[in-house]
């Protein structure tokens, strides 16, 4: 038994959508045009840039598939850089996670950077823009300099200390950082103009002070700087041909541009200006319906308890998505159908659902499971006889082979799977009625016993010893197929059963209405929740094919959906959750 996250993993670009050649999207025609302009050299060098405040979710992985990518497709290189300009959010175990989801995924990083490591060359630039009368600092409150910012049709108003003296911003900066000035008690803003229609440049803050240690370099600074000043000065730095981002970064692309130019400026590199610099393009989120994205809000989930970590088979991280059961190369699948575009849309997460089922079609090993059992007994088969069965692994591989499952007097069945009264449709197990025992024999069901609550504990029948599979007598048509697990060889496990952790189809802007109410977040994810997006069934029984299955190998219990061990298993009890049901039957209930 194979596990197939230990087999490596080919992700596909995003443009070849891992099989044949597809047409250009608008991101890879403009890097194709600026290598045949000669931009960058003829250089793509592309980057991740996660803050590692957090657990990747299945947005990231559309970032990452792209800028990973990009880069492949063309012989270039992606770095991983951490935006750690935020320490009192950051810690290692979100680097590390960062790390595993993405290598998960298939890809591996160039260089590993963080723009903590430019700490000093930003500190270097923010002085030198003090004392050319770009940058001062401002001591009003945060509410006082957003009071002043205007509207997009109003300009804004100076702040008074706007054209304070060099000397003293650069003496006050400088107390910023030697812990002399408590957070929230001044900022260094840059000097721009504060009548711009783009609010972004209205003496935007570039430092703050932060008191919190930082994970990397201690207490070595109080003064930090603000994405929009570190984020294309890093990008420089590491030499970024194409800085890919989501559509909300359409605004600040003229203050990265224009911090790269004041950079350029300073070190005298202002020559081949356009030629040799990062191109900022933007391209839309991943939206899913019955999704939460927001690492706000999933952290929420995580310290309230209502999930059971970051790794919850419910929750839209990486890692969660990997525990539920999906595959690097259906999540890759999926992105490839979405695509990337200059808009932002909800997708259906059906969607999602569809390229795991195909992967998982293609790659599962079929066993079967009774997750709601009765017993069967067959009354008129030998007893202590166990006959070995020969069951296909997958009958979409016919490199897959099969496997032994015993076969005896009694049986685990579904309770589904019997009807003492059944409707005329009904070509399941009820008295009179024959069904085949899928691998096995044609058996007729002749009643049943039950206990003095009337619930049924045992349903009888008796077996046609001509109709064994692979034998002329199979060939008898019967209507209704089922199967089944033998008592006395098999294996108890839990399975649980996991579905949508949200109700409601979008629960971002119905998070958003609740909170508008007055409610808090918390109070408002309690609504929202699906009450049945997880059901343990404790009692369940498996074939005892299964006693060597370890975390993330993946199987297709029959007639019920895709399962895959889960990391709760320990030996003598196996865990399953189920990755998918066989079809889409949300729709159906909502």
């Amino acid at each position: 038994m194979t596990n197939p996250e230990e087999e490596k993993v080919i992700p596909p670009t995003p443009f070849e959508g891992g099989k044949e050649k597809k047409s250009l999207n608008f991101i890879e025609a403009k890097v194709e045009e600026d290598l045949a302009n000669g931009k960058n050299g003829g250089r793509v060098q592309t980057r991740f840039p996660p803050e590692p405040n957090g657990y990747l979710h299945i947005g990231h992985a559309k970032a990452i598939c792209l800028d990973f990518g990009i880069a492949a497709a063309h012989g270039g290189v992606c770095n991983l850089r951490f935006d750690d300009t935020n320490p009192t959010k950051e810690n290692m175990e979100y680097v590390d996670a960062i790390k595993e989801d993405i290598q998960w995924l298939g890809y591996q990083w160039g260089n590993e950077y963080y723009a903590s490591d430019y700490f000093q060359q930003l500190w270097d630039f923010a002085i030198e823009l003090i004392k050319r009368g770009k940058a001062y600092i401002d001591e009003q409150s945060s509410e006082e300099i957003a009071a002043q910012k205007g509207t997009p049709t109003q300009p804004g108003i100076e702040s008074p200390y706007r054209n304070r003296p060099v000397e003293e911003s650069l003496d006050l900066f400088n107390k910023m950082n030697n812990g002399e000035i408590g957070e929230g008690k001044m900022v260094l803003r840059a000097k721009i103009d504060m009548a711009n229609p783009n609010m972004h440049f209205r003496d935007p803050i570039i430092y703050r002070v932060v008191d919190t240690p930082h994970h990397r370099t201690g207490t070595k600074w109080h003064a930090y700087p603000m994405y929009d000043f570190a984020h294309g000065e890093s990008d420089y730095f590491e030499g970024v041909t194409h800085s890919l981002c989501t559509l909300e970064f359409v605004v600040h692309r003229p203050l990265y541009d224009l911090f790269i130019d004041w950079l350029k400026e300073i070190r005298g590199e202002g020559d081949n200006l356009d030629d040799n610099r990062p191109r900022q393009t933007e391209f839309n989120k991943l939206n899913l319906n019955y999704i939460l994205l927001s690492k706000r809000n999933l952290l929420v989930l995580v310290n309230e308890g209502l999930v059971s970590g970051w790794d919850d088979p419910r929750m839209p991280t990486i890692c969660g998505f990997r525990r539920r059961g999906y595959t690097p190369s259906s999540i890759h699948k999926f992105i490839d159908k979405i695509g990337y575009t200059t808009y932002d849309a909800l997708n259906d997460f059906a969607l999602m659902e569809s390229a795991i089922r195909e992967d998982l079609n293609a790659t599962a090993t079929r066993v079967a499971a009774v997750v709601n059992p009765v017993k069967l007994v067959i009354t008129n088969y030998p007893e202590g006889q166990i006959e070995e069965m020969e069951a296909i692994n997958n009958p979409e591989d016919e490199t897959a082979g099969s496997h032994k499952i015993a076969f005896g007097r009694e049986l685990w069945i579904e309770k589904e799977d019997f009807m003492e009264d059944a409707p005329k449709k009904y070509f399941r197990m009820t008295p009179g009625n024959e069904v085949r025992l899928k691998n096995a024999y044609i058996v007729k069901c002749t009643g049943c016993k039950k206990d003095e609550n009337g619930e049924v504990v045992e349903v009888y029948a008796e077996y046609d010893p001509d109709t064994k599979s692979g034998l002329p007598g199979a060939n008898r048509k019967v209507k209704g197929t089922i199967h089944w697990v033998s008592c006395e060889r098999c294996l108890e496990a839990e399975v649980r059963m996991y579905d949508r952790l949200w109700k409601v189809e979008n629960p971002r802007d119905e998070l958003a209405r609740l909170q508008n109410e007055g409610k808090t977040s918390l109070e408002a994810m309690k609504e929202m929740m699906n009450p049945n997006s997880l059901e343990v069934r404790p009692v369940c029984y498996v074939e005892e094919y299964l006693a060597d299955a370890k975390p993330l190998d993946h199987f297709q219990f029959q007639r019920i959906g895709y399962f895959t061990v889960d990391k709760d298993s320990t030996e003598g009890h196996l865990v399953f959750n189920r990755t998918v049901a066989l079809k889409d039957t949300w729709a159906k209930t909502m």
